[in-house]
């Protein structure tokens, strides 16, 4: 069975790296709609994007992505999404919240390239069927 909602919501203050993240997932087929912030992605979300995969960073200003997933489950918004955090806190307390926040996935940045990253939310939405 085919993937159906590949819209993705990417979440990121590194404008580098999200322009990199955009890129690959469009090669990838993805729709893509990005933001530079906890709050801009929240925004996004309540006023009716409704992604199929939200890749969320954590360190951020304003409202960190922590905060962002707590949002989002505690709202019941997008709540269909897979949730995954993309960050560089590796740390296994990080991990561990954010998985009790209810992320679907943790992706600490520099173990994966961004090709990699790409495959493994392809992998996600496959086993989420």
């Amino acid at each position: 069975m085919a993937i159906t909602n590949k819209k993705i919501l990417i979440i990121d203050d590194d404008e580098f790296l999200l322009d990199m993240y955009v890129v690959k997932f469009k090669e990838s087929g993805f729709d893509v709609e990005a933001c530079r912030g906890g709050e801009d992605a929240i925004l996004k979300i309540k006023s009716g994007l409704s992604p199929g995969v939200i890749l969320l960073d954590i360190v951020m200003p304003g409202i960190d992505g922590f905060e962002v997933l707590r949002l989002i489950k505690k709202d019941g918004l997008s709540p269909d999404a897979l949730v995954i955090i993309l960050t560089n806190l590796g740390q296994k307390e990080d991990v561990e919240k954010g998985m009790r926040l209810g992320a679907n996935d943790y992706i600490v940045k520099a173990h994966f390239t961004p090709s990699e990253v790409v495959k493994r939310v392809l992998e996600l939405m496959e086993n989420k069927k």
